[in-house]
């Protein structure tokens, strides 16, 4: 019998319950621990999530030898330190973004996961959907021809309200911007990933649409409930000093161009990542929230819907959609595929020096943070700037 890969979670807020649910639909591999700061707490979050072994300090669990695998799921200031203590420990690292606090701090952690020589991995997961892999292969055959222009959006409306409140809000846990790394983050891998173009050059527009807001007295949940629920609720005043919604123009290397906007303000807009790729042959458009459908645009013929079906996949794409056609794979499908591609890679004992990782590496983590970097400057100094690797 084969022997299972074991693995540890670090944060259990939304996203390590997510890892570790996509996790547990992969046969060989086993969560054993989570960890979360205070035993007590941790004791009851394991209990709650049925994993047998609880840490109140996740140093611990590093020195655990059965532990093969550590997810790090915790607030965005906690990367850099614990990335950095997982590869020290010799365990193969999966990170949520950003990566780091900046790109020279997630430079260093990529250099660093290369002289371990372990596998590393960022949760970029939209470029997980089957579809995803569709597209990339369309465009990788030619079939949409030269890809002239690539926009589109991610929008949502979790912060509309002065009293929305979260950690992400803060500079000081969250980072320098939050909508561009939050969300704009995976919109800019996922294009990348399916058009193989990298963005080169920027130009942004910056907002904070409350520089103000309402902190609750009381704990307040990343997701919590609407306006009226909170309204006997007792608050302080925060300055908030990162965005609430970014307009960015895009260069890529090959010289097409683009334009993305995201927001965390839109009302109605609860997840909506979309982008359309306009090519000299055909466009494509695709949205999160339909995540099966893939509009095709054509000039001198009717339009096209092209659903989710291995039977209508090209050849490469089929093994990248898990259903039959019509029952729908959306966003936890697409942590699992993450989960998949990563720990098939470890399964097979593939080198990450030399083989080429099916899934978003801290290579690309750190890509996204010097494009979030070279956003911010743009903004502050309202001029095109280059990307900086």
């Amino acid at each position: 019998m084969e022997k299972k890969i074991k693995a540890g979670i670090i944060g259990t807020g939304f996203i390590g319950p997510a890892h570790l649910e996509a996790v547990r639909r992969l046969e060989f591999v086993e969560v054993i621990a989570v960890a979360r700061r205070g035993q007590e707490r941790a004791d009851q979050k394991a209990e709650e999530l049925g994993v047998p072994l609880a840490y109140g300090d996740y140093r611990e669990m590093l020195r655990n030898p059965d532990i093969d695998v550590i997810h790090n799921c915790t607030p965005n200031h906690l990367h850099v330190q614990i990335n950095r203590e997982i590869i020290e420990a010799g365990k193969h690292v999966l990170s949520e973004k950003p990566l780091a606090m900046s790109s020279d701090e997630s430079r260093e952690l990529l250099a660093l996961a290369r002289k371990h020589g372990v596998v590393h991995g960022v949760n970029f997961n939209y470029r997980q959907f089957p579809m995803m892999k569709q597209l990339s292969e369309m465009v990788k055959q030619n079939e949409l021809g030269r890809i002239n222009m690539v926009h589109g959006s991610y929008l949502q409306d979790w912060l509309l309200y002065e009293t929305d409140y979260n950690w992400r809000l803060e500079e000081k846990t969250g980072g320098r911007s939050r909508a561009v790394a939050d969300i704009g983050s995976h919109w800019c891998d996922t294009v990348q990933y399916v058009t193989g173009k990298k963005i080169s050059q920027v130009f942004a527009d910056l907002w904070t649409v409350h520089p103000n807001r309402k902190k609750p007295v009381s704990h307040a949940d990343t997701f919590s409930g609407s306006d009226e629920d909170q309204a006997d609720e007792e608050y302080e005043d925060i300055p908030i000093h990162t965005e609430d919604y970014a307009s960015v123009l895009i260069r890529f290397d090959d010289g097409s161009k683009g334009s993305f906007t995201v927001s965390q303000v839109s009302a109605g807009r609860k997840n909506a990542l979309s982008f359309e790729l306009n090519g000299t042959c055909k466009s494509a458009y695709w949205k999160q929230e339909e995540p099966a459908k893939l509009w095709i645009g054509h000039r001198d013929r009717s339009n096209e819907l092209l659903m989710a079906d291995p039977a209508l996949f090209l050849k490469k794409a089929r093994p990248s959609i898990h259903h039959p056609g019509g029952h729908t794979e959306g966003w936890p499908d697409s942590v699992k595929n993450m989960m998949l591609k990563y720990y098939t890679f470890i399964r097979e004992g593939k080198d990450p020096l030399k083989d080429k990782a099916n899934f978003a590496t801290f290579e690309d983590g750190h890509v996204s943070m010097c494009i979030m970097e070279a956003i911010l400057k743009s903004h502050k100094e309202e001029r095109w700037v280059q990307v900086q690797e």
